[in-house]
């Protein structure tokens, strides 16, 4: 084991969580994610595509804390208390996605049997992704994972 998996494992013990924060690249928007959120709360790992990393920590810590006090979130339903005047809503990260986006959760769980929350926010307009008036911009630096989530 090598002293990045020691820490991943330390602080999934310590934290119920690991957060992953993959910057953007020629391939894509940065991303952060979770690991170990499943094997100590049960609910699945979350994803944050596309903002900046203290923003996406924060809200993967946030998704760790609530989940990690038995809260759970329905795929389709609009959440608050996660981006401040602004609500999120969560899809089911479909598998063919989980070669390129959940490394480390792969490594931890041996394998692809984890699910996966994608946390979807609208931009600063309240426009989700997935509405005519979202920017091309906007579409490209928040891909979505999931099934149709509206």
């Amino acid at each position: 084991m090598d002293a990045g998996e020691k820490k991943a494992l330390d602080d999934i013990e310590k934290y119920g969580c690991h957060v992953i924060h993959v910057l953007e690249d020629e391939e894509g928007p940065a991303f952060t994610y979770s690991v170990g959120i499943q094997k100590t709360s049960g609910a699945p790992e979350v994803i944050v595509i596309g903002l900046k990393q203290p923003i996406a920590h924060f809200l993967i810590n946030e998704y760790n804390a609530r989940v990690q006090a038995g809260e759970r979130f329905a795929p389709g339903n609009r959440y608050d208390g996660f981006l401040e005047g602004f609500q999120v809503q969560f899809g089911v990260v479909t598998t063919d996605h989980f070669d390129n986006y959940f490394g480390w959760d792969i490594w931890l769980y041996g394998g692809k049997q984890f699910e996966v929350l994608q946390l979807i926010y609208p931009n600063t307009s309240g426009v989700w992704p997935w509405e005519a008036e979202a920017t091309s911009w906007f579409r490209t630096n928040q891909p979505i994972l999931s099934e149709p989530v509206v």
